[in-house]
C-alpha cells in the first residue's frame, strides 16, 4: 500500500495554526508589557477667573484666554471658576489654581499673608503698571506756597491739618488709603478711635482735616477722581487726593470743549510730591504649587501683544494693552507699605475676602 499524501492546502493550514499559536503567546506577553506601563501625567494649568454662565459678547468669554495660552504653552489650560478675589486668593493658597487675575489690594493681601507672588501686571494707557497718588492744591494757597518756597522748614503736609479734604470715595486707593497711610505713618495724622477698626479712619480724617471732609458716595457729584478735583476747583475743599494724571485728563485736553465746565486754568493746580505708587492689576501665583515653570508662562503673557489674537484678548477681555513682567516686591511694595498703616485694614480685608482655613 502506498504512502498517503497530505494535500498542500491541509499542510498549509496546519502550519498556520502552529504559527498562530506561537504568535498569540507573543501578543499576550506584549499586551502585559503595555498594560504595565503607566500613562504619563498630563500637566494642566488652571487659571482662577471670575466667570459667568453666558456671554453676550463671545470676545469677553475668558475661555478664549485659556485656549490661547494652551496653544502657546503646548499644554491643557483650564478655568477655575471663582466669584470673588477672596476665592481667587484661596484657590492659589491651597493649590486649586495656578494663577489668578485680581486687583492690587487683593494681590497685596495674598502676598503679605500667604506668600503669593506676582507674575506680571497689566499696563496703563501710558505703558506703566502703576499710577502715582498725589495731593492737589490751588496755586496761591498756603499749602502751595509752602511747597514752592524752597524752604525746608515749611512742610506742606503739616499745613493740611484743619483744611477741608476732597477724597474720591470711601477706602479708595489714591483718594484715601494711600494719602492717609502716608499721613498716619509719618505721624502727621494720629489715629482717632480703635486702631483695629476700619471705621476709625473716618474719625481720623475728620479730626486731622475737618468735619466737612468730602467722602462721597458713588453717584454723587464729588465721587471719583474728577469729583475730587471738582471739589477743589469750586472751593468746597482745600486739598484733593487723586492720581498724577487726573488734572490733565479733565482739564488739559487740546480741544477745550472736552474739558469739564468746572476746570480752572491749568496752572491753577499744584501737585505735591507723590505719596507712592498705586499698582495696576497683578497676575498672582503660588510659587509652591504652580504646575509649570513660572518664567515660561511669564514670557508668553508678556508676548501677548505681539500677535493679533493676543492683542484682541488683551483689549476685549482684560482691558489693557499688554502685560509687564514684575514681582510682588516691585509691584506692591510701595502701596502695601502705605495701606498697612490704615487702622483695622487687616481685619477689613479678612472680612471682605472671607479668608478661611482649610
Amino acid at each position: 500500500m502506498g504512502h498517503m499524501c497530505i494535500p498542500n492546502f491541509t499542510a498549509s493550514l496546519l502550519a498556520l495554526i502552529v504559527a498562530t499559536a506561537g504568535l498569540a503567546g507573543c501578543i499576550q506577553k506584549e499586551d502585559l508589557l503595555i498594560d504595565d506601563i503607566a500613562e504619563p501625567a498630563i500637566d494642566v494649568l488652571r487659571i482662577a477667573y471670575l466667570t459667568q454662565d453666558d456671554y453676550e459678547n463671545p470676545n469677553e468669554n475668558p475661555q478664549t484666554l485659556a485656549t490661547y495660552l494652551g496653544e502657546k504653552l503646548g499644554m491643557e489650560v483650564e478655568l477655575y471658576q471663582v466669584t470673588s478675589d477672596g476665592m481667587a486668593i484661596e484657590a492659589l493658597r491651597f493649590g486649586h489654581a495656578d494663577v489668578a487675575f485680581m486687583d492690587g489690594a487683593s494681590g497685596w493681601v495674598g502676598w503679605q499673608k500667604y506668600n503669593l507672588d506676582v507674575l506680571a501686571a497689566d499696563q496703563k494707557s501710558d505703558g506703566r503698571t502703576y499710577y502715582n497718588a498725589h495731593a492737589w492744591v490751588l496755586n496761591g494757597s498756603d499749602i502751595a506756597n509752602a511747597y514752592l518756597d524752597d524752604n525746608e522748614s515749611t512742610d506742606p503736609f503739616a499745613m493740611m491739618a484743619g483744611k477741608t479734604s476732597c477724597h474720591t470715595g470711601w477706602l479708595k486707593s489714591a483718594g484715601m488709603l494711600m494719602p492717609m497711610g502716608y499721613l498716619i505713618g509719618n505721624e502727621y495724622a494720629p489715629i482717632v478711635g480703635d486702631s483695629n477698626d476700619i471705621s476709625s479712619l473716618r474719625g481720623t480724617i475728620e479730626s486731622y482735616f475737618s468735619e466737612s471732609a468730602s467722602i462721597p458716595d458713588k453717584g454723587t457729584p464729588y465721587f471719583g477722581y474728577g469729583g475730587a478735583i471738582n471739589c477743589l476747583s469750586d472751593g468746597t475743599g482745600e486739598v484733593a487726593f487723586a492720581k498724577d494724571s487726573t488734572v490733565n485728563s479733565y482739564c488739559a485736553n487740546e480741544i477745550a470743549s472736552e474739558n469739564e465746565d468746572w476746570c480752572l486754568a491749568h496752572d491753577e493746580y499744584i501737585k505735591l510730591p507723590t505719596f507712592g505708587k498705586s499698582p495696576s492689576h497683578p497676575i498672582m501665583y503660588n510659587p509652591d504649587t504652580i504646575s509649570i515653570d513660572a518664567s515660561t508662562l511669564q514670557t508668553v503673557l508678556v508676548a501677548m501683544n505681539q500677535d493679533e489674537l493676543g492683542r484682541s484678548i488683551l483689549s476685549d477681555l482684560l482691558s489693557t494693552d499688554g502685560f509687564s513682567a514684575t514681582d510682588a516686591e516691585t509691584h506692591l511694595g510701595s502701596y502695601g507699605g502705605l495701606i498697612d498703616e490704615i487702622p483695622g485694614i487687616d481685619a477689613y480685608y479678612n472680612d471682605k475676602y472671607e479668608i478661611t482655613q482649610e
